[in-house]
C-alpha cells in the first residue's frame, strides 16, 4: 500500500498527534540551532544535546504524532503520550546536562511508558510496510533507553 492509501485511511486530524508532530519538527529546528552554537560557544555536551533533539525527541516526536493521525482517535491517550514522552526527554536532557542520574532515570521511565503506550496503539494502525517500520522505530528506542540509562550512570560514576 503506497502512501496514498494511508493518507484515505486517516481520521479527521488528531489533535495530540498534529500537536506532537509540529513539536517534534520544532525539536528537530532546535537540535540544528544547539548543533551550530555547539562550537563557538564551547558547549561540553552540545554535540550529544543537539543529537538527542534531533534524533529522539524530534524524530521520535514525529514519528509518534504522524501514527496517531492514521490510527482511531483517542485523544486521552494522545495526551498521555505527549505529555509522557516530554516529561520524559525534558528529565533526561536537564538530568545529563546536570549530571544528575536519579533524573535521567525518571526520564528515562516515562519515555518507556510512552513506548509501550505507542506499541501498543499501533495495533490499530493499518497494516503496511510503514507501519512495520514505525512498529520497529518504537522497538529500537525501547531498547536503547535501557542501554542509555546505564551510560548515564557509568558517565556519572566516571566524574
Amino acid at each position: 500500500m503506497g502512501w496514498q492509501g494511508y493518507g484515505a485511511k486517516m481520521r479527521t486530524l488528531d489533535r495530540p498527534g498534529l500537536v506532537m508532530a509540529a513539536v517534534g519538527g520544532l525539536a528537530i529546528v532546535l537540535g540544528g540551532l544547539v548543533a551550530a552554537v555547539t562550537g563557538p560557544l564551547a558547549l561540553v555536551k552540545g554535540s550529544w544535546l543537539a543529537a538527542y533533539l534531533v534524533l529522539v525527541v524530534g524524530v521520535g516526536q514525529v514519528a509518534l504524532g504522524a501514527a496517531r493521525m492514521l490510527g482511531p482517535r483517542g485523544t486521552r491517550h494522545g495526551w498521555v503520550l505527549f505529555a509522557l514522552w516530554l516529561f520524559g526527554n525534558v528529565h533526561v536532557m536537564v538530568g545529563t546536562l546536570r549530571r544528575e542520574s536519579w533524573m535521567v532515570d525518571v526520564g528515562g521511565v516515562a519515555c518507556l511508558v510512552a513506548l509501550a503506550l505507542a506499541l501498543l496503539h499501533s495495533r490499530h494502525l493499518p497494516n503496511g510496510l510503514v507501519v512495520w517500520a514505525y512498529r520497529g522505530l518504537l522497538l529500537l528506542m525501547l531498547v536503547s533507553v535501557p542501554v542509555g540509562l546505564v551510560l548515564s550512570h557509568i558517565r556519572t560514576a566516571v566524574a
